[in-house]
């Protein structure tokens, strides 16, 4: 059975409201005043995972990426562009124009159970569907890559009322101004 992988940017404060700037929030763009080449590649260090697992994505990440990506020769945004994509929309109709594109068809954490069974899987950005798979118990990994901004307004990455979660850190590395931190799943959580 694979694992369903978080991975976020987030602000000091928890905020992860826009962090390119591609939204046109008041405070977006916070991840991007440190320079591109923190925010590029595979920094949230999935390695293997970009060649065997599957990416789901919420519909403005992956219209996003996919504009972005496809055209892009480095090695991270080729293997985005083949790797498996799970698209969760409600608005969508095709999801043809980025290459290995499926749109979920039913509830996004039906979906991320059955390719969870085979397969690893990543959830990139999407709050929407982050927030889906926190309800239903099915995130067993988070890789936060933490700025050193403190935001004040934007949406959480954590809501503010929930059951609680224990997780365990399992790394920790230093990158640039940022902190690249995986957090799992505590034994005996459900």
């Amino acid at each position: 059975m694979g694992r369903v992988i978080v991975v976020s940017f987030v602000s000091l404060d928890g905020i992860v409201t826009d962090p390119d700037g591609s939204a046109g929030t008041p405070g977006g763009g916070w991840a991007w005043r440190f320079g591109p080449e923190l925010v590029g590649g595979d920094k949230f260090r999935l390695g293997s995972i970009l060649d065997t697992g599957t990416v789901v994505l919420g519909r403005s990440t992956w219209e996003l990426l996919g504009q972005r990506m496809p055209s892009r020769t480095d090695d991270f945004s080729v293997r985005m562009t083949k790797i498996r994509k799970l698209v969760a929309s409600h608005s969508l109709t095709e999801v043809e124009a980025w290459a290995n594109s499926t749109l979920i068809e039913g509830e996004v954490a039906d979906a991320v159970r059955t390719e969870r069974e085979s397969r690893d899987v990543v959830v990139v950005g999407s709050l929407s569907v982050v927030r889906a798979l926190q309800t239903s118990g099915l995130v067993d990994e988070y890789r936060l890559m933490t700025f050193p901004s403190i935001l004040g307004a934007g949406e959480r990455l954590f809501p503010a009322s929930g059951t609680p979660v224990h997780l365990e850190l399992v790394s920790m590395d230093q990158v640039g101004p940022t902190v690249l931190a995986t957090y799992r799943r505590s034994e005996g959580q459900g």
